[in-house]
């Protein structure tokens, strides 16, 4: 078991990334509360040793990955309905930030990772392949189908939004 301080120390480091990947996943907030509590529950309750910050870094990554991949398989997650989608929230701001953003989070999640991993946390595919446990080859291939996919969305937006 790991000590406050060092709990601490994990989530003043990779806190942020945590909420982001699973805004990414659950794009819910109380989902994302849930499963980051969960991420460091299991990073002070069982300790693995890390070689550097680096595998650190993946491990909480991976775990989280796979925390939020948990929830959306859970049978309550399949058998419910976010509020979010039944209410129209009228007046949202319209921006092409927006528009990406939600052409991001509406990939599938094979490429939702790889973009995510590369373009926001900044990653090397190598870097990618050993976090995800792929071929760094699949990494570039998952890469280069989720720029084409995020590509074509937007390219849908444009012509039906503007």
């Amino acid at each position: 078991m790991r000590s406050e301080e060092e709990a601490s120390r994990a989530i003043d480091l990779y806190g942020d990334t945590v909420k982001r990947i699973c805004m990414l996943h659950l794009k819910n907030y109380s989902d994302t509360e849930d499963i980051f509590q969960t991420v460091f529950l299991k990073y002070v309750l069982h300790a693995p040793v890390f070689d550097s910050s680096e595998h650190e870094r993946a491990w909480i990554i991976r775990v989280t990955i796979n925390a939020c991949k948990d929830l959306l398989k859970s049978f309550f997650r399949s058998r419910t309905l976010p509020l979010d989608s039944i209410i129209e929230k009228p007046g949202e701001p319209d921006s092409d930030y927006s528009d990406v953003l939600e052409a991001v989070l509406s990939l599938p999640p094979k490429y939702k990772d790889v973009v995510y991993l590369y373009y926001y946390e900044e990653y090397s595919a190598a870097e990618i392949s050993r976090i995800l446990h792929k071929n760094v080859n699949t990494v570039y291939t998952l890469l280069n189908r989720g720029r084409q996919a995020l590509k074509t969305k937007l390219e849908e937006v444009d012509e039906h939004g503007k």
